[in-house]
């Protein structure tokens, strides 16, 4: 292996090191209440956005609704500690672009949006194709949606309670079991 290849994935090793705990510190610091949060990245109607959109993603069932663990908590402190200005700058336009989109479309207040307004606009955005779009100036709303997406189902996966209750949770990680999967796990992936 030449010295080059060495020092890029001694590099990204080092990335991930660095960067596990960081996500992990950033997530436990949304456990404030719920009903207390305002967002610090986003306006209040944009939180409430969120808030609807997240919940539409992953509603609640038999396990806990994506803002009943904090992940517009987390995706907002997250918007604000780790996106550069640039893309906080587009985040913000996408943002804006959604309102009006919602307003127009629905005729309400903000708060007024039930959770069918927030399936058909998913519904409608998500399908469309995003070749064209991707890295615009500014971000569309369909690009922010579908990362919003991704990142709701990322935060959800690293959230505590789904980490430890939800999940297959081992609190010694790294021992070794010699067993069945399904028997260790009870056929449930393995928390992060």
């Amino acid at each position: 292996m030449n010295r080059r290849e060495a020092f890029k994935k001694i590099g990204f090793t080092t990335g991930l090191v660095v960067l596990t705990p960081s996500m992990m510190q950033l997530f436990q610091s949304c456990a404030q209440p719920a009903a207390t949060w305002s967002p610090v990245f986003l306006s209040p109607e944009q939180g409430i956005i969120l808030k609807g959109l997240v919940d539409v993603i992953l509603p609640k069932s038999d396990t806990p609704s994506a803002s009943e663990v904090k992940v517009p908590e987390f995706i907002d402190r997250y918007y604000d500690e780790v996106l550069d200005r640039e893309e906080q700058e587009r985040t913000r336009t996408a943002y804006g672009a959604l309102i009006v989109e919602l307003k127009s479309r629905y005729l309400q207040d903000i708060e007024k949006l039930t959770e069918t307004n927030y399936e058909d606009l998913l519904d409608r955005e998500l399908v469309k194709d995003r070749s064209a779009s991707l890295q615009t100036e500014p971000m569309s709303v369909t690009d922010l949606l579908h990362s919003l997406k991704w990142m709701t189902i990322n935060a959800y996966r690293m959230s505590e309670v789904v980490g430890e209750q939800i999940l297959a949770y081992d609190p010694v990680p790294g021992t070794y079991h010699c067993d069945d999967l399904l028997k260790l796990t009870g056929g449930k992936a393995w928390s992060l």
